[in-house]
C-alpha cells in the first residue's frame, strides 16, 4: 500500500481522487537496454541482434535513458506545486515500457482506494503513438486488473497541452537563452529549427479527430499543432529580440522501414541545406519533447551537433520544459479545468496560438491504429 492517502470528498479536484503520470519509460543500466527495446518493439519480430545494434545509442550513455530520472523530477515538482496550492491529490507514476510499469501503478492506485483517476501523458501532441497508444495501454492495464478481480477505476486522460502557456513559455525562454549562447555576430541571422519526432506520413495525416484528417500528405493534427506552437514561439522571440528569425518545422528520430514515407526534412539534412544557403547559425528547438529524452541527447546533442561541427555551422540547442514550475502549474490547471468540466461547470481553458484548447474526450476514429484495439479514456472506450 502507498502512503498517499485518499483526498477528502469534494474539493477543487473532485471527482478525481488521484493523478497518474503516464510515460514511455527507459532503461536505467546496461542490462536493461535490450529487454527495454524488446518491450518497445514487441510483436514486430525484430531480431535480438538488431536490438543490440539499436541499443548502442543507450550504451553510449552508460545504458541509462534520462527519461526516468526526469519523470522523478516532474513528480517532485507536481507534488510540490499541489502541496503549495492546497490541492490534496496524490500523484502516481507508471510507464509503458519499463519499471515502474503502468499496470503495477494502476494496481497500487486501486489497492489504495482510488476510483476516479486523471491521467497526464508525457506527450503533448495528437498522434497514434503520442495519444491513442497510451489509451490502449490504459485499456490493457484495466483488462489485467479485471482479470485479477479488482474493482476498476474510471480513468480520464487530460487534454493535449501543446499550446498551454505553462508548456510554451518555458520553451520561449529556452530559445532566448540558446540565442545568447551563439556567437554575437551570428545571432541576428540565426535560423530556428523546430524539431519533433518523425512519424509515418499516413499516421500524421490521420492524427487528431476525424474532421482534422486531410488524407493529402499535408498532415493532420500532429503537424498543425507543432506548426502553431512554432509560430507562437517564433513570434515571441521576435517580440523579445526585435528581430524576425527564419524558422522551419523539421523532424528527427525516424525509426521505420525505408520504403515507408515519414515526415521530412530530417534535422541533419536541414542543417546541410541551411549551411549551403549561407545561414550563420542555427538554434535547434525540440518542441516535440517534454524533457531531454534519449532522442534529444543522441539525435540532437550528439548526431546533429556533430553534423553541424562537420559543416562549420554554429548551433545551439534550446532547453526542453522538463520539471519547470510553470509546467507543473499547467498540469494543476489541466486537472482543475477537467474536474470542473466533469462537475458540469463552465470552464475557461488556457491556450496560446490559433488552434484553441484541445478536446477533453478523444472521439471515435481519433488517431487510429492500423489494427484496431480497445482504448480507454475516449468516446470509444469499453470502460465507461
Amino acid at each position: 500500500m502507498s502512503d498517499q492517502l485518499l483526498p477528502p470528498a469534494g474539493g477543487p479536484a473532485a471527482p478525481y481522487d488521484a493523478l497518474l503520470l503516464l510515460s514511455f519509460g527507459g532503461p536505467e543500466g546496461p542490462d536493461d537496454v535490450v529487454p527495454f527495446l524488446e518491450n518497445v518493439t514487441r510483436g514486430r519480430g525484430i531480431p535480438r541482434e538488431r536490438l543490440k545494434e539499436v541499443g548502442q545509442h543507450y550504451f553510449g550513455f552508460g545504458g541509462v535513458s534520462p527519461i526516468n530520472e526526469q519523470n522523478r523530477e516532474l513528480l517532485a515538482a507536481l507534488r510540490a506545486d499541489f502541496a503549495e496550492h492546497a490541492l490534496n491529490l496524490p500523484v502516481y507514476w507508471g510507464n509503458r515500457n519499463w519499471a515502474p510499469y503502468l499496470t503495477d501503478a494502476m494496481r497500487e492506485m486501486v489497492q489504495d482506494g482510488h476510483r476516479r483517476i486523471a491521467v497526464l501523458a508525457t506527450s503533448a501532441y495528437a498522434s497514434y503513438s503520442g495519444c491513442r497508444q497510451y489509451r490502449e495501454n490504459l485499456a490493457d492495464s484495466l483488462a489485467a486488473l479485471a482479470g485479477e478481480g479488482l474493482e476498476l477505476p474510471r480513468v480520464d486522460k487530460l487534454r493535449h497541452y501543446f499550446n498551454h502557456p505553462g508548456f510554451v513559455r518555458p520553451m520561449i525562454d529556452g530559445v532566448l537563452a540558446a540565442l545568447e549562447s551563439l556567437p554575437a555576430e551570428a545571432r541576428a541571422g540565426a535560423h530556428l529549427a523546430f524539431t519533433t519526432h518523425s512519424i509515418p506520413t499516413a499516421a500524421a495525416d490521420t492524427s487528431g479527430p476525424v474532421e482534422d484528417h486531410t488524407g493529402n500528405g499535408e498532415g493532420g493534427a500532429y503537424v498543425k499543432q507543432h506548426l502553431d506552437v512554432a509560430r507562437v514561439v517564433a513570434d515571441a522571440v521576435r517580440a523579445q529580440t526585435g528581430t524576425e528569425l527564419p524558422w522551419e518545422l523539421v523532424y528527427q528520430s525516424r525509426s521505420g522501414a525505408p520504403h515507408i514515407p515519414w515526415l521530412e526534412p530530417d534535422i541533419c539534412d536541414h542543417l546541410e541545406a541551411l549551411h549551403g544557403a549561407g545561414a550563420p547559425a542555427v538554434v535547434m528547438v525540440p518542441i516535440g519533447f517534454v524533457s531531454d529524452h534519449m532522442e534529444v541527447l543522441y539525435d540532437l546533442d550528439t548526431e546533429a551537433t556533430a553534423k553541424a561541427a562537420e559543416l562549420g555551422l554554429p548551433v545551439a540547442r534550446s532547453a526542453t520544459v522538463g520539471a519547470d514550475p510553470r509546467f507543473a502549474a499547467a498540469v494543476r490547471d489541466l486537472v482543475l479545468e477537467r474536474a470542473a468540466a466533469e462537475r458540469g461547470e463552465s470552464v475557461e481553458r488556457c491556450a496560446l496560438g490559433l488552434l484553441g484548447p484541445s478536446h477533453d474526450l478523444c472521439a471515435v476514429g481519433c488517431c487510429p491504429a492500423r489494427a484496431p484495439r480497445p482504448a480507454a479514456a475516449g468516446a470509444d472506450s469499453p470502460y465507461a
